[in-house]
């Protein structure tokens, strides 16, 4: 399972990968997070991966442990309140994954999460990327306005703009 995983993403060209979304798209995408942060004090951050790095295939890391990688190193893990979500969207492997910190995943379930991602995976399925990224960003706006509603201090901490990574 490794070697092929491997070929996969070693013959996989990053703007190959990546061509399911468009500017028009990210920049949506980056205008439905800044909304969304406007209504509720969590931090959203969006990565979008082609091939994985070489590094992470030889350590056969799984998309989790990618998406707990980048959490660190997107600096979603160093919000005030401990309220950052990051969606990680795996083009080559075909996995979505939303990782919360430990203020909000102490209280939203990690089930609510993971119907997100199911949604996401059925429109990216259909090939419409954007609405499934859209919605689910209006998913995750109400998971987080009923746990940490906006209030007059209410920084913009993380980039409101999709990395491809």
């Amino acid at each position: 399972m490794m070697l092929k995983r491997l070929l996969k993403h070693l013959s996989s060209p990053g703007w190959w990968a990546r061509r399911a979304f468009r500017a028009a798209d990210l920049a949506a995408i980056g205008a439905a997070v800044k909304a969304s942060e406007t209504r509720q004090r969590g931090e959203i951050r969006i990565a979008i991966e082609g091939p994985l790095p070489l590094r992470t295939l030889l350590r056969n890391e799984s998309c989790r442990d990618r998406a707990a990688s980048l959490f660190q190193s997107l600096g979603v893990a160093a919000t005030r309140e401990a309220n950052g979500i990051l969606v990680y969207v795996q083009l080559v492997d075909r996995r979505v994954e939303i990782l919360a910190d430990r203020g909000i995943s102490a209280l939203v379930p990690p089930t609510e999460w993971e119907a997100i991602c199911r949604q996401m995976d059925t429109a990216f399925a259909a090939g419409d990327y954007q609405r499934g990224m859209v919605d689910a960003i209006a998913r995750i706006t109400a998971l987080l306005a009923q746990h940490f509603p906006a209030s007059g201090d209410n920084p913009n901490e993380l980039d409101d703009a999709p990395t491809l990574l």
